[in-house]
């Protein structure tokens, strides 16, 4: 008897260890389409994005996703007018959005991240680099989980699913084919496959769409806003600065600190640092150092103009802020008035 239950336990856990693994591929051949389309559109690795919604959904078993079509956990924020769902996560009985369809889902993931000022510093790397956007997600402060990018990394090699960041909408599904051959014995697959077989579709019914139209246009408006913003920002150049050719930068819009250091491939630390930055936030035509700067100006005096503080000066002449405050005799955090004469060379002599 013992024998008999103990065979009957290992095939009850064989057949449910076989379901999970089942299950996951099956999220693969159902939602890689929607990925890719995302990469396309947003320019995120459809292996990315495609082992996020692995991980959140078990493979698509997910509570939110089977009740509330929501793949990536996304919450009741800003505008959101569709329809809502309690859920435990974070918090007990969080807000989650419910969608009409998974896909708007997957539309709705590109856009979080797309207009995040968090993750903004993700679209300067190579979209085909999945391990430095993995990294990139958890540095960022997607997820608390330590290991979140392993985890992601460990989902894309354990599937391959690197393949379908070297594809497209249009063969998406041949490459799905290639990876699960046996699905030409499937009919629906193989309906999706080939437009000859496709099912007719129903006639166009109306909804109630979850966005509001003019929410949508202006996140379509926002997102575009982006593009452009993350190309501006991507075409700015080093520079070399009077002060002994110190290497600088000017920051052509507003972007972050995390965002230049990706770029330059400097420590968000140094950058700081070199730069006495008190918050990550950058504006528009700030001067960032790339290197440390100097105990000196490259002149010997400067009439300070209205509107101007002690950092602005610092900047503008590649002098380290602490050795400004010294040479003129100032305490830290005073700030100088206008047309006052600072010294960037020599300390200022006493009275």
């Amino acid at each position: 008897m013992k024998r008999l239950f103990l065979l009957i336990s290992l095939l009850v856990l064989s057949k449910f260890s076989a379901q999970t693994w089942a299950t996951e591929d099956q999220y693969i051949q159902k939602f890689a389409q929607y990925a890719v389309e995302e990469m396309e559109k947003y320019k995120i690795p459809a292996s990315i994005t495609l082992a996020q919604g692995l991980l959140e959904t078990g493979g698509g078993q997910s509570r939110l996703a089977l009740e509330g079509k929501n793949h990536f956990g996304i919450k009741c924020k800003e505008d959101w007018s569709g329809k809502t769902m309690k859920h435990t996560d974070d918090a007990p009985n969080e807000c989650f959005r419910v969608y009409e369809d998974p896909r708007q889902s997957y539309e709705d993931h590109s856009i979080f991240l797309a207009t995040r000022k968090y993750y903004t510093g993700l679209f300067n790397l190579d979209m085909k680099d999945y391990k430095a956007w993995a990294n990139g997600l958890k540095k960022a402060g997607y997820a608390t989980n330590p290991r979140y990018a392993s985890i992601l990394i460990g989902k894309i090699e354990r599937y391959k699913l690197y393949e379908f960041d070297n594809t497209s909408s249009k063969e998406v599904l041949y490459a799905v084919l290639r990876m699960y051959p046996d699905l030409k014995d499937d009919r629906s697959f193989m309906a999706r496959l080939e437009p000859g077989k496709m099912v007719k579709k129903a006639a166009p019914v109306t909804v109630n769409v979850p966005y509001k139209q003019t929410s949508f246009a202006q996140q379509e408006k926002r997102v575009e806003r982006i593009k452009t913003k993350a190309e501006i920002l991507n075409s700015i150049l080093i520079k070399s600065h009077p002060n002994d050719g110190l290497k600088y930068i000017v920051i052509p819009e507003d972007t972050n600190v995390q965002f230049i250091a990706n770029k330059f491939k400097v420590s968000e630390s140094r950058l700081t640092k070199w730069n006495e930055l008190e918050s990550d936030v950058l504006k528009k035509n700030d001067i960032v150092f790339l290197e440390s700067k100097n105990s000196d100006g490259n002149t010997a005096t400067y009439k300070v103009t209205p509107g101007e503080d002690m950092h602005d000066i610092a900047q503008k002449f590649g002098i380290k802020l602490h050795k400004l405050y010294a040479k003129n005799r100032m305490d830290e955090g005073q700030q100088p008035s206008p047309g006052q004469l600072m010294y960037l060379i020599d300390k200022k002599p006493r009275n």
